[in-house]
């Protein structure tokens, strides 16, 4: 009984369900169709039911009366949950599970203009890492949290915007493919991680060592934990900001490492190819 009472929905938003249905019906259509391997398919489901338990069961009723848990949450949501799913590649494997008619859709909206500009819009190298950082940040300005605590509407906004913004960088930083067709050059996925990474991680250690309550919210909706000061739930907030986060995006930092050594020793890197044609073009016989 107690798994199933932690199990059940905090605030029940049948939009989140909806959503988690539909796009695990869609990958196991996909696999169908291509071949997805077993680590592939492991990392889809752990990251999907990591999302899911975040944000739909128990553990949002404690993620809104303790700072260190509602950091362990937004952990998942933002930074391990978005790179699990996207580790997997999911985005053929979820064409392939639409139907025919919805993929002719797909394909002619993504020719127009708007389809473009979206598609644009959702990779483009530079707004994708700034939102990934804003977004975490801007939510732990003590005002903002304030409302966004209070106000279920705001609440719902916060959570879903940064899943949202994480699927959206991962998808950037877990590309194995040259660039183009890659939004960002391999080097790019190397570098952005640090650039993200250290903002989050001061504002983490900043948090830490305070030593006054920058989120009485919590005190105000009643802390989950009786006995936690609110100066400790702080720092181990902080804490979990500056080296469990830390740790995923070096993580994300070292899989792009790996995916540029491997293009790298391919010779698929563009300025290796322009060297090859180079160094051919000069020892080319002079008919």
């Amino acid at each position: 009984m107690f798994l199933l009472d932690w199990l059940t929905p905090w605030e029940f938003s049948p939009t989140l369900v909806v959503a988690f249905i539909v796009g695990g019906w869609l990958f196991v259509r996909g696999t169908r169709v291509h071949r997805v391997g077993k680590v592939r398919q492991a990392m889809f489901w752990i990251g999907l039911i990591f999302l899911y338990l975040s944000l739909h069961t128990r553990a949002d009723y404690y993620a809104e009366r303790m700072f260190f848990i509602h950091r362990v949450q937004h952990l998942v949501l933002h930074h391990l949950g978005p790179l699990l799913v996207m580790g997997a590649y999911p985005g053929q494997v979820l064409r392939a599970g639409l139907g025919m008619r919805w993929r002719q859709y797909l394909l002619q909206f993504r020719a127009t203009v708007p389809g473009r500009a979206l598609e644009a819009t959702l990779t483009n190298k530079y707004f994708v890492p700034l939102l990934f950082v804003v977004l975490v940040l801007g939510f732990l300005i003590p005002t903002v949290q304030f409302y966004s605590m209070l106000d279920w509407r705001l609440y719902r906004l916060m959570n879903w915007s940064v899943v949202i913004s994480g699927f959206m960088y991962w998808n950037l930083i877990l590309d194995r493919r040259p660039s183009p067709p890659a939004a960002l050059s391999p080097g790019g996925r190397v570098i952005s991680p640090v650039i993200t990474m250290v903002p989050q991680m001061v504002t983490g250690a900043i948090i830490t060592f305070t030593e006054h309550d920058l989120y009485p919210v919590f005190d105000l909706c009643g802390r989950a934990i009786p006995g936690m000061t609110a100066v400790t739930d702080q720092a181990i907030g902080g804490l979990t900001m500056w080296v469990l986060a830390g740790f995923v995006e070096v993580f994300g930092l070292l899989f792009a490492l790996s995916t540029l050594m491997r293009l790298s020793g391919k010779g698929r890197l563009p300025e290796r190819k322009r060297t090859r044609r180079d160094g051919r073009a000069k020892v080319a016989p002079v008919s």
